[in-house]
């Protein structure tokens, strides 16, 4: 499967990285239309396609390190959708389409038909209500990226937060790393491209949104041991032109070129790829190179509170280290006792008075009683 991609080049960017071998129609003088063949024309240089924006409800692509589903990014079809002429049959269109393909006949707001289209099974394509059409009508498309995420789900059973993320790619040219840009230019790197189908939404009001899926089928053993699934990866020029050429490429022409990939490279990244609010440049490399997130600013309240909280716990951990003359002798009498040489208390704290002694001392100021009678008074 494929639900996650890096495409981190600009709308000039991509197109200069999009360029393509010109190709001419040739027929040869007994074939009639359906059976014409296309060539390089040699010694003509690469062709530069068209960038064409569509409106698609305002919104626009925007380059990322983390692209995910509903995200809008550009493909690759034929300029044969929009120009009848001789010399757009082989050309090449780069659209803005929004990832995952909206149903044809949903109604409302397009972001609430309640279905998963980021892939379409190839196994399933001429069963599916949504994918048939837009396939029997040539839709097909390219999607293009510098490499795509997915998560080891093959082997033992993982929670999703626990599964390693990687990023698939092509091997790229001499040194060229596909996590470094400095490494590499838009017009020597080597994009990844997948087959996809592609429709045209209209909402209520007439206005249009281009949205597309990327074909998957079953993993070949380059790729088995990570995931069940694969993207239907086109590596060579040949595969794109008779993808692309639908008026040209039958539709099961079309689907014999969809093979698995040969060639693929990968490497393991931090898992704060996960979540596809992360669009940091850290997303793509290796997760030994990857420097950990930093965590995000504090809300200014919850700021505030945290200060205020401490103050209070200072001024407490003060008065406790602090304590008054008082409490201090307070403490050192009840702790420690003092005494003399013969080993009776020196300074020991007054005892309280009781009834008796103040009974005694009475009698004696009164009449200077004998103890005797004081004993008996005290009976």
């Amino acid at each position: 499967m494929c639900g996650r991609t890096c495409l981190t080049l600009d709308p000039d960017e991509i197109l200069c990285a999009c360029k393509y071998p010109k190709k001419t129609i040739k027929k040869e003088p007994e074939s009639n239309g359906n059976d014409d063949k296309v060539k390089d024309e040699e010694g003509s240089d690469l062709e530069t396609p068209e960038w064409r924006a569509e409106f698609n409800l305002g919104r626009r692509y925007q380059a990322s390190y983390n692209i995910a589903p509903t995200d809008i990014t550009p493909v690759i079809v034929s300029a044969a959708h929009f120009s009848d002429a001789e010399d757009q049959k082989c050309a090449r269109v780069v659209m803005p389409m929004m990832w995952g393909m909206i149903p044809f006949w949903h109604k409302g707001d397009y972001r609430r038909h309640g279905l998963t289209t980021n892939n379409c099974r190839l196994e399933h394509l001429m069963d599916s209500k949504l994918y048939r059409r837009p396939f029997k009508r040539g839709q097909r498309c390219v999607v293009i990226c510098e490499g795509f995420y997915e998560w080891q789900t093959a082997g033992p059973a993982k929670k999703p937060s626990e599964r390693e993320a990687y990023l698939v790619f092509v091997p790229q040219a001499g040194d060229a790393l596909i996590y470094d840009k400095s490494t590499w230019s838009p017009k020597d790197v080597k994009l990844l491209r997948m087959a996809g189908l592609f429709d045209v939404w209209e909402d209520e009001s007439g206005d249009k949104m281009y949205s597309y899926s990327i074909i998957t089928f079953q993993s070949s053993k380059i790729m088995s041991w990570m995931h069940y699934r694969m993207p239907a990866i086109l590596e060579t020029e040949q595969q794109m032109n008779d993808w692309l050429d639908f008026k040209r490429v039958s539709d099961a022409e079309a689907l014999a070129t969809l093979r698995p990939a040969t060639e693929l490279k990968w490497h393991r990244v931090a898992k704060l790829v996960n979540n596809s609010r992360n669009k940091s440049e850290e997303c793509n490399k290796p997760v030994e190179l990857a420097a950990k997130p930093a965590k995000p600013p504090m809300n200014k309240t919850m700021m505030a509170w945290l200060n205020a909280r401490k103050k209070r716990e200072d001024q407490i951990k003060a008065e406790q280290s602090d304590p008054s003359d008082n409490e201090e002798q307070e403490k050192e009498g009840g702790s420690k006792r003092r005494t003399s040489s013969d080993g009776s208390p020196a300074d020991s704290p007054a005892k309280r008075p009781r009834f008796r002694d103040f009974r005694r001392a009475a009698l004696q100021h009164s009449g200077g009683s004998s103890d005797s009678e004081v004993k008996s008074a005290e009976r």
